[in-house]
């Protein structure tokens, strides 16, 4: 239920002018240094990342959100913010990508411009100053000027030199721009966070993360006026209260009990799609690929997420007991849904970066290669095709595409789950039994009766 005594929580957005410009580390150091204040902080990501969440649940302590203007509606994004964030003190938004980088470059729908506006959120921007000293201001003088209906309320300055170096930029942004200078980071390897080919590594995996983030809290408190950042947040307008209109107005009492697999492998897990599922009536049971050797008692249907199962490719097909099980399910008509890289790991086997072959669970067709693989990364709108229980087969939605990966000999007589209509036209994924698996993410929440038809099919009702 929304909570709609807390239309004034302070709130800001953390955005950049480009990806890598330290928005992870400057996002989720500010967050633990709010926390380490006492205040209770909940996190946010723009646009369809699984990662950068991790960091920030890591640095807070509560399970951070996706706010996606594109995949979602903007009544949507509203009610996701005001329901995750009542019993909070503080939001802190990070951006995706630069500032206005969206959907498409003919306007701002899915940047972070278009979420700060629809929360009525101010603006921090993060700038990497490490090739560049006043021409910073002229990048925050085109931002002011480019949209003047966004609030950019302070400036935190990455990858200083020196001391120097810093306070030069500082001069030339207060004084060309009105923006107030909050702070910098300070040039240091021990301020980096960890990355590789999809972006950094998730916090699943990574167990040095606590330290680095325990370095960057310090810096952060030390470096930037968190009071500062505290109190543009507070300075927030109020919003308005919203109606619930994708969860439920009334608890729904539990009709299955669904699997879902969690761990090194799979960790790509929007959190609104695991509440909705539990509003909707669902008992989720967390099971691991990679050590249990059977599904959890009493599951009626599993959900696979995506992940990096590319680099537990040796121990998955090792875990022959879970291979079996999980493809026997399958068989006797067990509900499955598979994304992404739950699709790699229900196809007949996966090869990895060095060409090394590993056979999966078999539960549909072809092997998912990553040798030689490009990186396919779109949003999509899909058709829900003949048989799919999540929607309707003339029901339009959108997703997101992100891997690597490709399927090489699909069988061209499965039947597909999805028809892609933007940006390609083509079919997508496998409709085999009662399994659906695909390389499209969903967000539950793009359609209301996405999370409701799922609790329905495991429980057999559709």
């Amino acid at each position: 239920m929304v909570n709609k005594k807390r239309v004034n929580l302070p709130r800001v957005l953390i955005a950049g002018l480009s990806s890598g410009c330290g928005k992870t580390t400057v996002s989720s150091g500010i967050m633990a240094a709010l926390r380490h204040t006492g205040l209770k902080v909940q996190g946010y990501k723009v646009g369809p990342d699984y990662i950068d969440p991790g960091y920030h649940t890591l640095a807070t302590g509560r399970p951070s959100r996706n706010l996606d203007s594109w995949m979602l509606s903007h009544e949507t994004v509203r009610e996701l913010f005001m329901r995750s964030s009542g019993s909070s003190d503080i939001a802190v938004i990070e951006g995706v990508m630069g500032l206005f980088d969206g959907h498409s470059g003919a306007d701002d729908r899915g940047s972070s411009a278009e979420v700060a506006k629809i929360l009525k959120t101010p603006v921090i921007l993060v700038l990497d100053i490490a090739r560049q000293s006043r021409s910073a201001a002229a990048s925050v003088l085109g931002c002011l000027h480019f949209d003047p209906a966004l609030d950019i309320k302070g400036v935190i300055l990455n990858n200083a030199g020196s001391e120097r170096h810093w306070q030069w930029v500082k001069e030339a942004v207060e004084q060309n721009t009105g923006v107030p200078v909050l702070g910098h980071l300070p040039r240091s390897g021990e301020l980096k966070l960890p990355e590789r080919h999809l972006g950094l590594v998730p916090v699943a995996e990574e167990q040095e993360l606590e330290n680095i983030l325990h370095r960057i809290r310090e810096k952060i408190s030390a470096c930037v006026d968190v009071d500062r950042v505290r109190e543009i947040a507070s300075a927030a307008p109020l919003l308005p209260a919203v109606k619930p209109g994708v969860f439920p107005s009334k608890p729904v009492s539990v009709r299955t009990k669904i699997g879902v697999a969690m761990d090194e492998a799979f960790s790509f897990y929007y959190r609104d799609n695991l509440d909705l599922l539990e509003a909707h009536g669902a008992e989720l049971a967390a099971f691991s690929p990679l050590r249990d050797e059977n599904l959890p008692a009493g599951v009626q249907g599993l959900y696979f997420g995506g992940g990096f199962p590319e680099l537990y490719a040796g121990q998955l097909s090792k875990n022959e007991l879970m291979r079996r099980c999980v493809k026997q399910a399958g068989l006797n008509g067990m509900a499955v849904y598979a994304e992404c890289g739950g699709l790699m790991y229900l196809a007949g086997g996966l090869t990895d970066f060095q060409g090394n072959k590993h056979p999966m669970v078999g539960l549909v067709p072809g092997w998912s290669e990553i040798a030689g693989g490009r990186l396919r990364l779109a949003y999509v709108s899909i058709e829900g095709q003949p048989g799919n229980p999540l929607v309707n087969s003339n029901d339009v939605i959108r997703g997101h595409e992100f891997h690597y990966s490709s399927l090489v000999q699909p069988d061209p007589t499965a039947r597909s789950a999805w028809k892609v209509l933007e940006p390609d036209a083509r079919a997508e994924g496998y409709l085999v039994q009662r399994t659906i698996a695909s390389y499209i993410h969903l967000h539950f929440a793009t359609h209301h009766a996405i999370a409701s038809n799922f609790v329905s099919w495991c429980a057999g009702n559709r």
